[in-house]
């Protein structure tokens, strides 16, 4: 299917979950679940235009120092929850100011104990879906969505990973299948393309070491295997992505149900 990102001001990778088709032939209805990045210093006519979409609800998935550093642009008509998935600064997966420091001290850690960046980052989303205190929060957030009854949006700092693992949880529960969820993810680097072009040039002329660039634009990245190697972890453990938000994040059959209800058109 072609996806397509809201085509807002300040808003480079927004996009809604509606239009995208079920193995049992349904379609997410539009204008109920929205994944973005950080809402921070929005124009006028943006936050219009999210009032107009309907947004009432934000989840913001970023750490304490993220949210200090470039806090949301809020509305009144919307409730603002922040329920942060990571509790702490995690390179390639955070954006606080601090962490292009982090990241050099961290680099030669990063090579030494996961070899290159790409198994980091595949670490880094296993450790979101299997470590205790990101699972409690994902329990929260799928909660939210579950009874939710206006249009939701979450968000992390790009719009990549953090809200990019809860898209996946609720594509996969509302019976999206593999391919098109995967493409739903990759297609964060399409829509940061600019951004993506302008760090890596930055990194070419900068006084850096030669891996930890190779790091950094790795983490850059939105590439298939970061979240597709987790979801066939979790296949192989419990069957099913649905079967593990049953077992781990108390989502209910009735749940589940409800959800199709709200979010499903037929």
């Amino acid at each position: 299917m072609h996806i397509k990102r809201l085509n807002l001001k300040g808003l480079r990778n927004t996009r809604d979950l509606g239009g995208m088709p079920t193995k049992d032939g349904g379609v997410i209805a539009k204008g109920k679940l929205l994944r973005s990045g950080k809402l921070y210093k929005l124009p006028e006519e943006t936050v219009k235009a999210l009032r107009e979409y309907g947004v009432t609800t934000i989840v913001d998935l970023r750490i304490f120092t993220e949210c200090d550093e470039t806090p949301d642009t809020l509305w009144d008509e919307a409730e603002y929850y922040h329920l942060p998935i990571l509790c702490t600064a995690t390179p390639g997966i955070t954006r606080e100011k601090s962490m292009c420091r982090t990241m050099s001290i961290e680099s030669r850690r990063i090579k030494s104990e996961f070899g290159n960046a790409d198994n980091y980052m595949i670490e880094m989303y296993r450790s979101i879906l299997f470590s205790e205190e990101p699972k409690r929060h994902l329990k929260d957030i799928l909660r939210m969505i579950i009874d939710n009854e206006g249009c939701i949006l979450w968000h992390c700092s790009a719009g990549k990973d953090r809200a990019g693992i809860v898209a996946m949880l609720v594509e996969s529960l509302l019976g999206v299948d593999d391919k098109t969820i995967i493409q739903d993810y990759t297609m964060s680097k399409q829509f940061l393309r600019r951004k993506f072009f302008w760090n890596k040039f930055g990194l070419r002329i900068v006084p850096l070491k030669r891996r930890f660039k190779k790091i950094l634009i790795a983490m850059m990245e939105a590439k298939p295997e970061y979240l597709l190697s987790p979801i066939r972890e979790i296949e192989q453990k419990y069957g099913s992505v649905t079967e593990y938000c049953k077992a781990e994040l108390g989502v209910t059959d009735a749940d589940i149900a409800r959800m199709k209800e709200k979010y499903l058109i037929y």
